[in-house]
């Protein structure tokens, strides 16, 4: 088991407030944590410094894989591009304050033009090179265009850059009607990270929300075939887990922390 990291989404405990988000999973025994822009936002317009944040995360001993998110990037031109990247500079920069590497460029809800998404997937990486992170491509599986693995590696490969990397998602290559073998053959060092969650058996397949998302082992998903090609890849990074149930943002954060890297380690490890 040693060989991943196993990480924390915050999103798996979204009303707890940053700092408390912070501490929750430090004391679940988490090594790494995923943070938010939209929370490091509120943090700072409430008055809080980035530089406080990063001293917690140094003090709780936790590692920052990714920060989510870029939108916005992908399918836009002329004007609205430009816009879109200014704000993707934002966010990028806030990351860095925390001390991560790698942020996820996310696609959009409609149809994508992967040819311009290569493009200016590219151009997130220049500017990411630049500031000194690197954006990680993200497929969803709920939006019309960019719902699969070979959609996300599509505009990797028309990128053409040595920092691209994927986020893989077990929920997302479900609902979007993928399957486990779309990750064989992807090497461990274009893995920016592998979010960790699992899919109930109802509903349908198709009407699935984040909501749906329920704890590793409780679903349908083949989560040990997953693990089992991600060791044979070689990948050590981090396995984070990432749902957006709401039915345990009503419960105790550190309980559905604890609960949620326990059932973690008993897929991973069987």
């Amino acid at each position: 088991m040693n060989q991943f990291k196993l990480g924390l989404n915050t999103s798996t405990i979204r009303p707890s407030g940053l700092m408390d988000k912070i501490k929750v999973a430090a004391s679940a025994g988490y090594e790494a944590i995923e943070l938010w822009n939209d929370d490091l936002t509120a943090y700072e317009e409430d008055g809080g410094s980035l530089s406080d944040v990063k001293s917690a995360l140094g003090d709780h001993g936790l590692t920052v894989p990714t920060v989510i998110a870029l939108h916005g990037w992908l399918n836009t031109t002329g004007y609205e591009h430009v816009q879109a990247i200014e704000e993707t500079k934002r966010r990028m920069n806030q990351a860095i304050a925390i001390g991560s590497q790698r942020i996820v460029a996310s696609p959009p809800m409609e149809e994508a033009d992967l040819e311009l998404g290569g493009k200016n997937y590219r151009e997130l990486l220049e500017i990411g090179r630049k500031l000194g992170i690197s954006p990680a491509m993200e497929f969803l599986g709920f939006v019309q265009g960019v719902n699969q693995v070979k959609d996300a590696w599509q505009i990797i490969e028309r990128a053409n850059h040595p920092d691209s990397t994927i986020v893989l998602d077990p929920f997302h290559i479900f609902r979007g009607g993928g399957e486990t073998e779309d990750i064989q053959g992807i090497p461990a060092e274009k893995i920016a990270v592998f979010h960790f969650n699992d899919a109930p058996a109802s509903p349908a397949r198709e009407t699935q929300t984040d909501a749906d998302r329920v704890y590793p082992g409780d679903g349908i998903l083949d989560l040990g075939q997953m693990i089992s090609i991600l060791r044979s890849s070689g990948y050590s990074g981090v396995i984070s887990l990432e749902l957006f149930n709401p039915n345990y943002w009503e419960q105790d954060p550190l309980e559905v922390a604890k609960i949620g890297l326990d059932k973690m380690k008993a897929v991973v490890e069987s």
